[in-house]
């Protein structure tokens, strides 16, 4: 707290400021995902090293993703063997992921931030087109399952690609949702209740492990983080009432603009 009451006025603005994005970064992870394009800058702009930015951004966020795993907990308890695979993919990936990103020097991590992302911007960025594409894939199964074709998900190959997604998880993260979905339908899953409860199962088992190693490790920042993850749950609460009102292609494209913006923003300050 005294380091708080000892803080300058630029550094109270600062600090209004991871206040207000991580508000409005919780309500976007609650309505379309994408919140750390703008929660995560807002760490580095307290002058937190990258990756205890990062490691602090990943404990501010994942109480709101816990959450999520109680909200499909009757479409996690049918699909529970599923679950399960992908539970323990999520944790083998994050764990890796997690101690990669803590081995990982920080200038070096911080060359690569506009990358990651520009990378999770275009994830979102094709995630319209690539959603349809599933769609169709979906009606072609449909019709193959009715002449007697079944797709049962083949599960090493699902096991293992979710171990990569995992990794991605734990080392950065942001469009992860929407990756696992993806790979969820290419694989054969068709009902959309048991894709979301797969995904944010392995979504959050993932996070949730790079949370332990982060705190363990003592990388994070808490006397941020803390602040963040307060106000992110609170903002995904109160986004709930609203987020049926807005077209889900306004979202996305908003979610996309912000990436881009965020990626043009890190390019143009390393050069």
């Amino acid at each position: 707290m005294s380091h708080l009451l000892s803080f300058s006025s630029t550094d109270n603005l600062r600090l209004l400021w991871l206040v207000i994005a991580a508000f409005i970064a919780g309500a976007i992870n609650a309505v379309a995902g994408g919140g750390s394009f703008l929660s995560f800058p807002a760490l580095l702009s307290m002058g937190i090293l990258p990756v205890q930015a990062n490691a602090t951004n990943t404990v501010a966020i994942w109480p709101g993703q816990l959450t999520s795993i109680a909200a499909y907990r009757h479409d996690v308890r049918k699909n529970l063997s599923s679950a399960v695979l992908l539970g323990i993919a999520g944790l083998l990936g994050g764990t890796t992921g997690a101690v990669v990103l803590l081995n990982t020097p920080q200038r070096t991590f911080m060359h690569l931030v506009p990358w990651l992302l520009l990378g999770a911007a275009l994830i979102f960025a094709i995630s319209g087109p690539v959603s349809r594409a599933l769609e169709r894939l979906k009606i072609k199964r449909r019709e193959e399952a009715r002449a007697g074709h079944i797709h049962a998900p083949r599960r090493i190959p699902l096991f293992i690609v979710t171990v990569a997604v995992g990794f991605y998880i734990g080392y950065f993260g942001a469009g992860a949702g929407f990756l696992l979905m993806t790979e969820l339908a290419l694989f054969g899953f068709e009902d959309m209740h048991a894709i979301n409860a797969l995904k944010v199962v392995a979504n959050t088992l993932a996070n949730g492990v790079a949370f332990l190693i982060f705190v363990a490790d003592r990388q994070v920042v808490w006397h941020y983080g803390l602040p963040a993850m307060v106000t992110c749950a609170i903002g995904g609460y109160v986004s709930a009432h609203f987020a049926r009102r807005i077209p889900q292609r306004i979202l996305r494209t908003g979610v996309v603009i912000l990436g881009l913006s965020m990626a043009v923003w890190f390019f143009w300050h390393q050069s």
